[in-house]
């Protein structure tokens, strides 16, 4: 980590998120000027949250918060606010500054290259929300950057990126000569940049600093994690035995009570040492989306369909038949409308597209809109078990929550209040639950933290339905029985 002066220091500070969820506790922690850092934790453990400490956004309940004088701040949000969507890209970027900058269409220019979405010479005059869910992602991350900040605080920078965005971001934070703090679950983007990781504790709420690139930082913690089940096994064993003997001596009578009572407050002491080993280091447990059972023949057709060219929809011709067990990749660049057509699919309004009578649709989107914000998780799994036969099967849906690291203290949180990973995780919950026949899936691998991708992609790939999936993550892709690739750029 680069030896600079210290910019940032935050100093015994405690913050809760909400009314009794403690995100801090105490926290004292520096960076320094130069540092490129990760910001690891679990989902849910307040990787946001710091960010809004950081950025003045949130205000501690205790402790201090210092930014050194002058020190400019960016950060790239996840979404772009509604008030701003009918704004110019010009203005847009206007936006981030506090007083006009002149001749701004070259740095508009620079950034877009760097996220990868160059455009035509009118790409400044566009409107904000014609550009897609993905390419929106680009002008947010653009907006972080066109700043130049002394610290830039990125926010799952590499979501909706291509192997190619990804690229051309990496190089650009290898070359940035300032401080960089990310939250992101793409191991090899952090590993090829960064020299240090914040580590964000959910049991002790403090904030643990490790030096060294992402995997030896990864490396060193599974060790103390190791560490720490051995620890916990030894005191078992220990405590385990002076139960036994607080029994035994017990039952003697007399002056062999004073000694049980002694082995007992022993055996609570060696309880209470026993380390507390991190959630986030678990993983989600191998699970099945079950096919909707009573299915035969043709699922869905598909003859044509709408892509956007230079803005404007053109008509496409196909010849495609999804039945069971077949599985359907759909591709091409940002903007050309994978997601209005799966919208469109999964409500029935695609146009040149006929879904056989009765099949249930399992919709993944990358934007969470199929979940209601308001409800609380129980709710929303609890609708998903009775959409399917009308009754509510209370053991299996708490028992595929708890598969999803849905815990007790989790299910009745309301949807809204979720971190982005857990959202992806009760949506995936619910696919499960719907045992779906058609199965569509986009940006399946957005926010979900990397040691999950495996199971899940698993999970895809043994999936007896019909399937159509959008990614952008070839590593995730592969991992997945493909039948055919319908490329709508090159139809």
């Amino acid at each position: 980590m680069s030896q600079g002066e210290v910019i940032i220091r935050f100093e015994n500070v405690s913050f809760e998120y909400g009314h009794n969820k403690p995100i801090l506790n105490d926290v004292s922690f520096a960076v320094r000027r130069g540092a490129k850092l990760t910001l690891m934790g679990q989902n849910g453990a307040g990787k946001s949250s710091l960010f809004a400490l950081i950025t003045g956004v949130n205000k501690p309940e205790d402790g201090n918060i210092h930014i050194g004088k002058g020190i400019s701040i960016a950060i790239s949000k996840q979404v772009i606010p509604r008030g701003e969507l009918e704004l110019t890209v010009r203005e847009f970027f206007e936006k981030c500054f506090s007083k006009k900058i002149y001749d701004i269409d070259p740095k508009i220019d620079e950034v877009l290259e760097v996220v990868n979405l160059k455009g035509h010479e009118k790409m400044h005059e566009r409107i904000v929300k014609s550009f897609s869910g993905g390419q929106q992602a680009r002008l947010l991350l653009a907006s972080a950057l066109i700043q130049d900040p002394d610290v830039l605080l990125l926010d799952e920078p590499t979501n909706n990126l291509d192997k190619a965005g990804i690229a051309h971001l990496t190089d650009f934070l290898k070359e940035y000569n300032k401080t960089v703090i990310v939250i992101s679950h793409d191991a090899e983007f952090l590993n090829s940049f960064t020299d240090g990781v914040l580590y964000l504790n959910i049991y002790s709420r403090k904030i643990e600093n490790y030096v060294g690139d992402y995997f030896a930082v990864v490396k060193q913690i599974t060790a103390q994690i190791e560490k720490e089940n051995m620890k916990n096994a030894q005191l078992a064993k220990e405590i385990q035995a002076n139960k036994d003997k607080a029994n035994f001596f017990a039952m003697k009578g007399g002056q062999m009570r004073m000694v049980a009572k002694r082995m007992r407050e022993k055996a609570e002491e060696m309880e209470e040492a026993k380390v507390d080993i991190r959630k986030e280091d678990k993983t989600i447990r191998s699970f099945t989306i079950p096919a909707q059972p009573e299915l035969t023949g043709e699922l869905l057709h598909i003859s044509s369909f709408t892509v956007l060219k230079n803005h404007k929809p053109v008509e496409r011709t196909a010849k495609i038949s999804l039945k069971k067990k077949f599985h359907l990749l759909l591709k091409g660049p940002n903007g050309i409308g994978k997601s209005t057509l799966l919208e469109a699919l999964a409500t029935g309004k695609a146009k040149g597209t006929k879904i056989a009578e009765g099949v249930r649709i399992g919709y993944y989107r990358q934007d969470f809109s199929t979940l209601d914000f308001n409800d609380t998780v129980y709710q929303s799994l609890a609708r998903a078990a009775q959409a399917v036969d009308g009754k509510l099967d209370e053991e299996r849906m708490r028992a595929t929550a708890a598969s999803f690291l849905i815990t007790s203290d989790v299910i009745y949180t309301k949807i809204g209040s979720l971190s982005e990973g857990q959202k992806g995780l009760v949506a995936f919950a619910q696919l499960v639950l719907e045992r779906p026949g058609l199965l569509i899936l986009d940006e399946p691998t957005n926010h979900i933290n990397f040691r999950h991708l495996p199971v899940i992609a698993k999970a895809l790939d043994q999936y007896e339905g019909a399937m159509i999936l959008v990614s952008h993550v070839p590593e995730f892709v592969k991992q997945i029985r493909i039948d055919e690739v319908l490329d709508i750029e090159r139809v």
